[in-house]
């Protein structure tokens, strides 16, 4: 039986579909607040927690995302994602990937098999916040061809950023998320490293 909504707690539902089908990420409690006008972070946690009761959103701890949808939620395939460093979302870096530990992730929820190629990046810099994608937050890729539109970790003419993904005439480069960073357009090397799955939130 599908649950009864009010008709507040079906326009956050569908703003939460609408913004993770848009960018594959969750908004925070944060963007909800601004989104709907709410008084507090405060406030739209409890809408939040309204639809946990009722079935629609289920919220699951130290998982890549706090947030998921029942259908996305499996507990049967959970695997350990390493963390290799840091990556730019500013101005590119050349940044040497280390292993620095992992993450034990619900494998389901990111819409991936638990044969894919995954690792993780802690993400430093803003040039991805208008893709709520804030310095601090930890990223979960996967080793894939990159589609238009993607959010991807790349190698640019030697040097590692945290980027979308952009195809113009046939031509690729990398979009920044935010007015004040210039796209970036390679000179000699595009190498698509990750695209984007998953989000571990510092706020949420």
């Amino acid at each position: 039986m599908t649950p009864k909504l009010t008709a507040r707690q079906q326009e956050l539902l569908d703003y939460l579909h609408q913004v993770h089908h848009e960018t594959g990420l969750i908004p925070s409690t944060r963007e909800i607040q601004a989104h709907f006008g709410f008084a507090s972070q405060t406030a739209a946690m409890s809408h939040l927690r309204a639809l946990e009761r009722k079935g629609v959103i289920q919220r699951v701890a130290n998982k890549a995302r706090a947030v998921v949808f029942p259908e996305q939620l499996s507990r049967e395939e959970i695997v350990d994602i390493p963390i290799y460093g840091e990556i730019a979302a500013g101005m590119a870096q050349d940044v040497v990937p280390e292993r620095d530990g992992c993450l034990s992730i619900d494998i389901a929820s990111l819409g991936v098999s638990a044969r894919a190629k995954t690792f993780a990046l802690r993400v430093h810099g803003d040039s991805m916040i208008d893709a709520h994608i804030c310095s601090g937050d930890t990223v979960v890729l996967e080793q894939r061809e990159p589609r238009k539109g993607d959010i991807v970790a790349a190698l640019i003419d030697g040097e590692t950023t945290l980027k979308r993904y952009v195809v113009e005439k046939g031509k690729p480069y990398l979009h920044a998320e935010n007015e004040n960073y210039p796209d970036l357009i390679p000179v000699s090397e595009l190498i698509i490293q990750g695209v984007l799955v998953g989000l571990l939130r510092r706020d949420f």
